[in-house]
């Protein structure tokens, strides 16, 4: 530990899982040897967790830690491509229903960040929270204009809160994955990092607020969703003010029922809504539980949902959509080796992977999710089957697919929650064919010729000089080209001319030195010693003519 606040910090932590009986997960990190330390100021072991499961206790605990271990919960329970089930499933019910803090500091920052007095700026303002979660919290006003708005004021202190705890949880991370084999698996110090960067987004309200208004202007006009408006001239980093929407909260299924909604429509709406963000738009809301959902339902029909909370946005490229479109599509079909090809040809599996084997891994893992009814089978579990098994195959999963899982697991669970017989691969199948058959088909090239045509007129008159210019600058590259090749063919001669006379000159002063030899051990006999002098001479002489090239 760098500092004694630190250590501190890891023992409240330590004693708080030993009573919760937790001490299986501060195995694997030398935080361990504070044990003993740790269950003699625990006192005991926590009642109220008696009896429980360890994903029960292990909610529990981080309820007691705080809000920024809420938030960890809650992020890991959406990564169960490494969280055990019985632990993501515990996790997935952790709420931001985190204690308020009082009004006199909400209005201290919203006074700071605006430059001037609540009273200057809105005519009314409650000081009891509408809401309050881990990173903020939420108070209604009503603007000088007359807007009804809700205020959305950063927690004081908030950063420095979560750079204390983020520090304390890479250095946990660092130690677990060095000690521990089972959390390199998990790639711990991955999570804590991904964490991380999803924190430093939430706590800058300016992007949430940026997010909301790129969702707005996607949705403008649609029956479908409706995003509340952001008043910007009152948007600071802390601080941000958007319309206050009214509506019923998605997980009141009764009222929703008592209202007359039609809830095959509503639920058949949120898989529409999920697939138009992801494959029209690229640009998805990716913390979709029931707490940031509402119902528009004075149309019962046509319900509209409202979608707030911006915060964590995801975001596909084409290759991304194009991939999940396909591997969808394969699933369904049960096409186990098209989905293993898709891998490598998207360049996320090492093309030396043997496909027949990464095949058989895959329908090993997706075959038992076919011996449910189709209406309950589910695209985020076909997900996670798919991301644990390529991992296995030293696949790194992307976090832009982990997010999608995440929403995906969302909008599954609250369309079967509104509907349960809904048929989520009914309502997909045909928006992922259309939208297969627009990116590849006649039409998709139509479109394409059609938006590159007004670039390519604009370009139309500089062609023939550009012509002109690449033609002159490609004759000057020949003349180099001709003129280095001559150089190569000069070298290529000087080359083989050195080995013509270096293989001569070696034989000549064979013959030479043998000459010499023959002279001194055969005084008497001249004709010997004169033909290898001879030879030598003809080899050295023959060493410095000039050779034939092609």
């Amino acid at each position: 530990m760098n500092t004694i606040k630190q250590l501190h910090h890891a023992l409240k932590i330590n004693r708080t899982l030993v009573r919760y009986g937790l001490d299986e997960f501060l195995t694997p990190t030398p935080l361990a040897v504070l044990r003993p330390v740790a269950r003699l100021f625990s006192f005991s072991f926590k009642k109220s967790a008696q009896n429980k499961s360890r994903g029960e206790r292990l909610r529990l605990a981080m309820i007691e830690l705080g809000p920024i271990y809420i938030k960890l919960g809650q992020m890991l329970s959406t990564r169960r491509d490494l969280v055990p089930p019985d632990i993501a499933d515990e996790l997935a019910r952790l709420q931001d229903q985190v204690e308020p803090f009082p009004s006199e500091q909400a209005k201290a920052v919203i006074e700071k960040q605006l430059g001037a007095k609540v009273e200057q700026v809105f005519t009314s303002f409650s000081t009891t929270p509408l809401a309050s979660a881990s990173i903020a919290q939420v108070h209604e006003a009503t603007l000088k204009s007359g807007e009804e708005v809700v205020v959305k004021v950063l927690r004081p202190n908030i950063r420095k809160k979560i750079r204390r705890d983020l520090s304390m949880m890479h250095e946990l991370a660092n130690w677990a994955e060095k000690y521990s084999s089972e959390a390199r698996r998990l790639r711990i110090k991955e999570v804590v990092k991904e964490y991380d960067a999803t924190l430093e987004r939430e706590v800058d309200l300016r992007i949430e607020a940026a997010n909301t208004s790129h969702l707005r202007h996607n949705f403008e006009g649609s029956e479908l969703l409706y995003v509340p408006k952001v008043f910007w001239d009152y948007t600071r980093n802390k601080v941000m003010v958007v319309e206050k929407i009214s509506g019923t909260p998605i997980g009141d299924v009764q009222r929703l029922k008592d209202d007359g909604v039609n809830m095959k429509e509503l639920a058949d709406r949120g898989v529409e809504i999920f697939f138009t963000q992801v494959f029209r738009d690229s640009f998805f809301h990716a913390d979709m539980h029931p707490g940031n959902i509402f119902v528009d339902t004075s149309n019962p029909e046509k319900p509209q949902y409202i979608a707030i909370d911006c915060g964590i946005m995801g975001t596909l490229d084409e290759a991304d959509k194009r991939y999940l479109a396909h591997n969808f599509l394969a699933f369904f079909e049960r096409d186990y080796k098209r989905i293993a090809e898709l891998h490598v040809e998207s360049g996320w599996i090492d093309d030396d992977v043997s496909i027949p084997e990464f095949e058989s891994a895959i329908r090993a893992a997706c075959e038992p999710i076919f011996g449910k009814a189709l209406a309950e089978i589910s695209f985020g579990h076909f997900l996670i089957q798919l991301f644990q098994t390529a991992r296995r195959f030293n696949m790194k999963v992307q976090p832009q697919l982990v997010l999608l899982q995440k929403t995906l697991l969302y909008v599954e669970g609250l369309g079967r929650q509104l509907y349960p017989q809904l048929d989520l691969w009914e309502t997909a199948q045909p928006y992922l064919k259309k939208w297969l058959r627009d990116q590849i088909g006649p039409q998709a090239i139509f479109d394409e010729v059609k938006a590159q045509l007004p670039d390519w007129l604009h370009k139309a008159p500089k062609i023939p000089g550009l012509l002109f210019d690449n033609v002159s600058r490609l004759g000057q590259e020949l003349e180099k080209f001709e003129g280095l090749k001559k150089e190569l063919t000069q070298l290529e001669h000087y080359k083989l001319r050195q080995n013509h006379a270096q293989k001569h000159a070696i034989i000549g002063s064979g013959f030479a030195l043998l000459s010499g030899l023959l002279y001194l051990g055969l005084p008497q006999d001249w004709l010997p010693t004169v033909s290898s002098g001879v030879l030598a001479l003809f080899f050295l002489a023959k060493s410095l003519w000039p050779i034939k090239t092609k």
